[in-house]
């Protein structure tokens, strides 16, 4: 008969990871499955972004990321979260999962917030 074992405690979902405390203004994080394809688009998405907008940090992975998940989210300057991508519910196949960057759209108040402290081009 096989030992039984415990199961670990899920973490709570609403906790906030440490680095995202620390990023002041706005920020851009993208969660990705731990999957090799995943990280690629991962990699990509996020060198586009800081090419188009060097002024937004964008963080990768920042927590322990779910299975089979690629989001896009925007973390604004008063702690609130905004999606901007979602793969989860998508797919076969998989390149529905994964956003161009053409297609990510920041709301309107990131981008005042960019343009009243100096942050644009």
């Amino acid at each position: 008969m096989a030992p039984v074992g415990r199961k670990r405690k899920a973490a709570p979902a609403d906790t906030v990871d440490k680095r995202e405390k620390l990023a002041e203004g706005p920020a851009v994080v993208i969660e990705h499955c731990t999957s090799r394809v995943y990280g690629r688009h991962a990699a990509a998405l996020s060198q586009a972004l800081q090419l188009e907008v060097p002024e937004l940090p964008v963080q990768v992975n920042p927590s322990k990321p779910r299975r089979g998940s690629f989001e896009v989210t925007l973390l604004r300057p008063d702690n609130s979260r905004a999606e901007l991508w979602t793969g989860i519910k998508k797919g076969p196949p998989r390149k529905l999962k994964f956003p161009e960057p053409q297609e990510l759209s920041f709301p309107g108040d990131v981008e005042a917030f960019m343009i009243v402290h100096g942050q644009t081009s």
